[in-house]
């Protein structure tokens, strides 16, 4: 006893630190082997908690959505990830609000909680700018060329523009052509070609070959020969601006056909040289020798 005394009086501190850290592992180890039904416990009692809030009449029981044209609302819905049961109070209206933004038609959403059952999602969408059609598929683009939506239809007005590499450079031919409403007329297509420049496809089937540099003076002398020559009226299937200060032009199969009867007929038709020989002329020496 004098000898435990002894020792409890010079180590106490020294015990009382290893008792300690006994103690603390087992606790430890206690809750390690408990973790599935403490964390299975917590999950019953938020449960029973949200169940509680829906039943006292905090439970979601009306969705509005505004702003959306472009986007499917059972779109938004899936992003507001709403649980059965789930109240108001524990709703999480932020990472709602994030997912929402995640939708390729959404350029921003807000979503608020209006107690005590109502959640009011309010969407900003990208603007359309044009259609692209590209592999058989026509998708809605912004003005930064972003896919926003397959197009269903709703949106012929729109310009079309066809090709690979189309909708990064649609905003730039748009507004070139938008400054000439003789070249807008009957415009079917803007078609990208290689990625590098663009032709203008009309649906009489005229194509204008556009060059790869200078496109906006190429416009400009197309609606100068649209002002003064109505050149995109003619029958030409094809008119080619590649090359600078040179426009050159391709008949129809109807107007080769009817170049070629012309000429014919002008061929035909031209006046044919006569020679008249005067039986009673008389040459100088005739006249001397009188024969």
């Amino acid at each position: 006893m004098v000898r435990a005394s002894h020792a409890w009086v010079l180590h106490r501190r020294r015990v009382v630190r290893s008792i300690g850290a006994v103690v603390v592992l087992l606790a430890a180890v206690g809750i390690y082997e408990a973790r599935d039904a403490i964390g299975t416990g917590f999950d019953t009692l938020s449960g029973m908690v949200q169940g509680e809030f829906a039943e006292a009449g905090f439970g979601v029981q009306a969705i509005e959505i505004t702003g959306q044209a472009l986007t499917q609302e059972s779109d938004i819905v899936q992003a507001l990830a709403l649980q059965p049961k789930v109240s108001t109070l524990n709703f999480d209206a932020e990472a709602a609000r994030t997912r929402i933004e995640e939708l390729p038609s959404v350029e921003s959403a807000t979503v608020r909680k209006i107690y005590p059952g109502r959640v009011v999602v309010s969407v900003v969408e990208r603007v359309p700018i044009a259609r692209w059609r590209v592999d058989g598929v026509t998708f809605v683009i912004d003005g930064a060329g972003k896919q926003i939506g397959e197009d269903k239809g709703a949106y012929g007005d729109l310009p079309l523009v066809i090709g690979d590499g189309a909708a990064n450079d649609a905003l730039v031919m748009i507004r070139s052509i938008d400054r000439y409403d003789a070249l807008k007329a009957h415009l079917a297509a803007l078609s990208r070609i290689g990625d590098r420049r663009w032709d203008l496809i009309y649906d009489t089937g005229l194509r204008v070959q556009l060059p790869e540099q200078g496109v906006a003076q190429a416009i400009d002398r197309l609606n100068s020969y649209q002002r003064d020559y109505a050149l995109l009226d003619r029958d030409v299937t094809l008119i080619d601006l590649r090359v600078p200060n040179m426009v050159a032009v391709t008949p129809s199969a109807d107007a080769q056909k009817q170049i070629a009867d012309a000429a014919k007929a002008a061929a035909k038709a031209k006046p044919k040289a006569n020679i008249v020989v005067d039986s009673s002329y008389e040459t100088p020496a005739e006249k001397a020798s009188g024969n």
